[in-house]
């Protein structure tokens, strides 16, 4: 894998970190600004809106610009509204820092999915994706835990400032690397690359610094982002965002998604009120938890790029009988701890490869395929909390999220089956003459071999 994918997937682990800090630290701001603790409870909500809206609005803005240049915007804004946060007394200011800090967190994000594909060949896009998202399984795994520590020790200030710290190497190093693509893949098959842009010349050699890694894709720090004149424009990108099939794939992403932090925001009370477990226990739980996330990632990695259909399916399927059993034993501490690890491997195994699949299917949008990708995956995360809220609100008891996330799972397996059934219909159906199906369908392609087929017995009865 390149270097830059590391370097990245630090930048990420910050953000990941700022994203899911709070928790820990939200009583700490209520008191010191003298806000109700709901009130300081808003900081949450305005960073995931932030992050669903701003995806596909900052991906069009990073279209404009060489991607390593859109990156670097993206993160010193990032870590600007850090140090602000960590300076200011007025409760009004952090809550813009949270939203422009998620922006411009969307934006790196959906940035960083088009340099991770870019980067590497085409069957090892899920392995470059999990080591990107492996920042964000880091982040729970220590990044939240050290944020909290940070906030008992010396105040909640000190996290925000920590998480500007942490990004800092990645911002470093994005300054000084070279613009170089990884060679024989581009991020829009067909677009030439813009002379003088680091990409590779006549000849087949990679320009810039960057080493071969051995498994096609270049490994030295030079190995950034190919040059602005080889990615495709906003208008084409949406064009061809519309396909069904990266469309389904993104809700089956927010469906998947909205189920882990169903019950990941509400795991710390199931654990204590129901499991048993003392207070003291809890973090440790959490970062099982994170331990399963990264080890879900990492499989993912392995497996997606070859395997994906069985990976998601029995993936998913086991996802859907160990949230029921999670359920029925959440009272046994044993069994809780158990399911802690096992859900987290297998929620994040399953999602990391819904978002590898929509990169692949819109390979002539990188860009706002990745910032979709991330406006789907908090937009599950933002409407899985509010259902398992109302099933507590319901009077439904603490393991009322569990059941709620796999109601989440089994709609992402109804809405594959439909879309799957649609499609077997679409393919039976006779099409009239001069007609043809939507591009990137399996009708499309069926309709592709039948008329290549018939091209080439025409050519051959020409010949003879």
């Amino acid at each position: 894998m390149p270097v830059v994918l590391y370097v990245l997937a630090s930048a990420v682990f910050a953000q990941g970190t700022s994203e899911f800090m709070l928790s820990g630290l939200v009583a700490d701001i209520a008191r010191d600004l003298a806000v109700p603790l709901s009130t300081a409870g808003l900081l949450t909500s305005a960073f995931a809106v932030g992050m669903v809206v701003g995806a596909p609005s900052m991906a069009v803005l990073g279209l404009r610009w060489p991607p390593r240049r859109a990156l670097l915007v993206f993160l010193c804004a990032f870590v600007l509204v850090h140090l602000l946060g960590a300076v200011t007394d007025s409760f009004a200011v952090l809550v813009a820092t949270r939203v422009v800090g998620a922006f411009a967190d969307a934006g790196f994000l959906a940035v960083a999915l088009a340099t991770a594909t870019a980067l590497v060949p085409p069957d090892r896009t899920a392995r470059a994706t999990s080591v990107l998202l492996g920042g964000v399984t880091l982040a729970c795994v220590a990044g939240v835990p050290a944020g909290a520590l940070l906030g008992r020790l010396w105040g909640w200030r000190s996290a925000f400032l920590a998480v500007a710290l942490v990004s800092l190497p990645a911002l470093l190093a994005l300054f000084r690397s070279p613009v170089a693509p990884a060679p024989g893949r581009t991020s829009a098959p067909g677009r030439s690359r813009a002379p003088g842009d680091g990409s590779p010349s006549g000849d087949g050699s990679p320009s810039g610094d960057g080493s071969d890694s051995g498994d096609g894709a270049p490994s030295g720090p030079g190995a950034v982002l190919p040059g602005r004149a080889e990615r495709p424009g906003a208008r084409r990108e949406f064009r061809a965002l519309r396909r069904p099939r990266l469309l389904v794939t993104l809700v089956l992403g927010a469906l998947v998604n909205g189920a882990t932090f169903c019950t990941f925001t509400y795991l710390a009370p199931l654990l204590t009120r129901t499991a048993g477990f003392g207070e003291d226990r809890v973090p440790l739980l959490l970062a099982l938890f994170g331990l399963g996330s990264f080890a879900g990632v990492t499989l993912a990695g392995r497996l997606a790029d070859t395997r994906p259909t069985p990976l998601l399916l029995g993936g998913g399927t086991a996802l859907l009988a160990g949230w029921a059993v999670f359920a029925l034993t959440a009272g046994n501490p044993v069994a809780a701890a158990v399911c802690v690890l096992v859900q987290g491997t297998l929620s994040f195994a399953v999602g990391s490869t819904l978002i590898a699949r929509s990169l692949s299917a819109a390979t002539e949008a990188p860009t706002l395929a990745g910032g979709f990708s991330t406006a789907a995956l908090n937009t599950g995360a933002a409407l899985g909390p509010w259902a398992g809220g109302l099933a507590l609100d319901a009077g439904l008891g603490y393991r009322a999220p569990l059941w709620v996330s796999a109601l989440l799972v089994t709609a992402a397996f109804a809405t594959a089956g439909t879309a799957v059934a649609l499609t077997r219909v679409r393919a039976r159906r006779p099409f009239r003459r001069g007609q043809r199906p939507a591009p990137g369908t399996a009708c499309d392609e069926g309709v592709d071999r039948e008329t290549g087929s018939a091209r080439e017995s025409g050519g051959a009865r020409e010949r003879a």
